[in-house]
């Protein structure tokens, strides 16, 4: 039978792949790649999930390396926006853009009737390789050659078809700009093979797992890598349900008894977005707070206490003071331990402000 792995040595296991269990010394392109991207929906809030995972990370060396294209933030794992290494941008959005199409197809499909999608990514290549431009422009320009479909649908048509970066200064730290595309293989000027799925399975398990195939499915978007997952040579666990889990052989997999650092998590943060069972890392406590969220468009930024959800954080800033809120979902044992995390946090966040750190019993109103 195969060995079972407890609910806690689960959630350090992925606690020390994620780079939460300590932080490490390794730069930032290396901690990226390690990650297998970093979820990007916001063009600054993953700043955050760098400083938890990099000692001493500098968000100006980030925003250097977007500028440098080294790094660039693209639609890839569930069609969201991820931050990830040129290398991996192009290697990993060659085998999810199935994903990527077929959502495109079932949002957009019926709006797209009559449009030849090969000439459709051809036209919408063109325009968007000669500037960059935000997806209003885009459809407003390919609405000139098919006036009967929705400007809107053909720009995000075009989203589907084409591995499209935003460009700076979009995402830069301490700056913003236009949504604004352009293609990644003009932009990044080189071309590398497709990931492989099993390539892909390694990379998530070195950075998630272990995990079942379900959860690798859950991350990418992908579908049928049973087989993949099979013929791989990977140890199997059974988690406290009995699920199978794989794991590569000599990946680290932490004693359930190693301490926990408290994390101030941000929205997006990948530890709550990658499982299909996400109980490794969200409490019971955790899943009923997160349900008042859910059919908001607010994503809280959760606090970890002991490797699980205990709570959450806000930020406001008012005359030259930045006061970082915690919302307790549950009473917070170690809460000294989450103030002086928050205070190191607003000096990340806000230096030149003074901090302030309040505390609340409930969770933030989504």
């Amino acid at each position: 039978m195969d060995p079972l792995i407890s609910r806690r040595a689960l959630n350090r296991a992925t606690l020390d792949r994620q780079l939460l269990l300590r932080r490490t010394d390794k730069g930032v392109v290396d901690v990226v790649e390690h990650l297998a991207g970093l979820q990007a929906q916001t063009p600054h809030t993953w700043y955050t999930g760098l400083w938890n995972r990099i000692a001493g990370f500098d968000p100006a060396e980030a925003a250097g390396l977007l500028e440098s294209r080294a790094l660039v933030r693209i639609a890839l794992q569930r069609g969201t926006i991820h931050l990830v290494s040129a290398r991996d941008c192009l290697a990993m959005r060659q085998l999810l853009q199935a994903v990527i199409e077929r959502m495109t197809r079932t949002t957009f499909g019926r709006r797209l009737a009559g449009v030849d999608l090969d000439e459709l990514e051809a036209a919408g290549r063109a325009l968007l390789e000669s500037r960059p431009m935000t997806f209003a422009e885009l459809g407003r320009a390919l609405a000139e050659r098919w006036p009967s479909n929705d400007p809107h649908a053909l720009g995000q048509g075009v989203r589907g078809l084409v591995p499209l970066v935003q460009v700076p200064p979009r995402g830069l730290w301490g700056r913003s700009g236009p949504i604004a595309h352009t293609s990644a293989e003009s932009w990044l000027g080189f071309d590398v093979p497709p990931m492989t799925p099993a390539e892909l399975v390694r990379r998530y398990l070195a950075a998630f797992g272990p995990a079942s195939v379900m959860d690798v499915q859950a991350w990418c978007g992908l579908t049928r890598l049973g087989e993949v997952v099979e013929s791989l040579d990977l140890v199997r666990f059974r988690d406290e349900t009995g699920r199978i889990l794989y794991d590569l052989p000599d990946a680290p997999r932490p004693a359930e008894d190693v301490p926990a650092p408290v994390r101030l998590m941000y929205d997006f943060d990948n530890l709550f977005l990658s499982h299909a069972d996400r109980s490794r890392v969200i409490s019971e406590t955790g899943s009923a707070a997160l349900q008042g969220f859910m059919g908001t468009n607010v994503v809280p930024r959760v606090i970890l206490v002991d490797g699980f959800t205990a709570g959450d954080w806000t930020v406001s800033r008012a005359k030259g003071v930045s006061t970082l809120t915690v919302h307790q979902w549950e009473p917070i044992s170690v809460l000294e331990e989450v103030e002086q995390e928050g205070l190191r946090l607003l000096e990340f966040l806000a230096p030149g402000d003074k901090h302030e750190i309040a505390v609340r019993d409930s969770p933030s109103k989504p």
